[in-house]
């Protein structure tokens, strides 16, 4: 759960969203394409960090968000303008699905609202 859907949250959600389709590799991710080293140099005992560690996989990665602002991830990613609008539209449709929890919540609540008063004049029928 990411505090805010900005700049830096966006960018983050879309890089591991394009990792993960093969689209983009994860530059600069210690935990990603880092190694640590057992033993003496000599061992030449390296094994990548994510593989020593045992860490979740980028796969296993569920993405939310909090923010004041109903624009979902997608959105709010091309107002920041961190990411060109070609690297973001062949994860749009996840990005889209990426909306923070003030929104969701309301729409839960217009959503029981609607089916409450439908409901309601049924019975009244």
């Amino acid at each position: 759960m990411s505090v805010g859907l900005g700049a830096v949250a966006t960018t983050f959600a879309a890089g591991v969203m394009s990792i993960r389709r093969g689209l983009a590799k994860p530059i600069g991710s210690l935990t990603q394409m880092g190694s640590i080293r057992l033993g003496k140099r000599t061992d030449k005992r390296t094994p990548m960090i994510k593989d020593f560690i045992g860490l979740a996989g980028l796969d296993d990665l569920v993405f939310g968000a909090w923010d004041i602002f109903h624009d979902n991830a997608y959105e709010a990613a091309l107002k920041a303008g961190v990411l060109r609008k070609e690297d973001l539209e062949p994860v749009r449709g996840e990005m889209e699905s990426l909306k923070p929890w003030p929104a969701v919540f309301e729409q839960k609540i217009r959503e029981e609202a609607q089916r409450r008063k439908h409901q309601e004049g049924r019975d009244e029928i």
